[in-house]
């Protein structure tokens, strides 16, 4: 199942995901990005690519949690910061649809 959000890259109009740089320290990118305009695919991209390792991070522990390597609060941990993932992804998901749509109804 999170394999087949890696698939997110098939649409993205302008770029792929995968050739989005995810090692980048946060004052790097701070750095980074007061000197190079960073695109909104690009952000969306970063953001995507978050995502998913975030998701992929709770599905591992939820699988050392069934082995018994990892402690309850660990997998609790997890799969809590996944789900707060999951609902920031919908709620940019949301509002990039909703404004979509408004963009749609302007009159030219």
């Amino acid at each position: 199942m999170i394999n087949s959000i890696n698939s997110l890259s098939s649409l993205s109009v302008t770029r792929d995901l995968a050739g989005v740089d995810l090692g980048k320290t946060e004052a790097s990118s701070s750095s980074q990005s007061a000197t190079n305009d960073a695109s909104f695919a690009s952000v969306l991209g970063n953001v995507a690519n978050g995502a998913v390792n975030t998701l992929k991070s709770a599905e591992s522990m939820s699988f050392a949690g069934i082995n018994g390597t990892a402690s309850t609060r660990e997998v609790v941990d997890a799969v809590m910061q996944a789900q707060q993932t999951l609902q920031t992804a919908i709620a940019i998901r949301d509002k990039v649809v909703s404004s979509f749509l408004e963009v749609t109804k302007m009159q030219m």
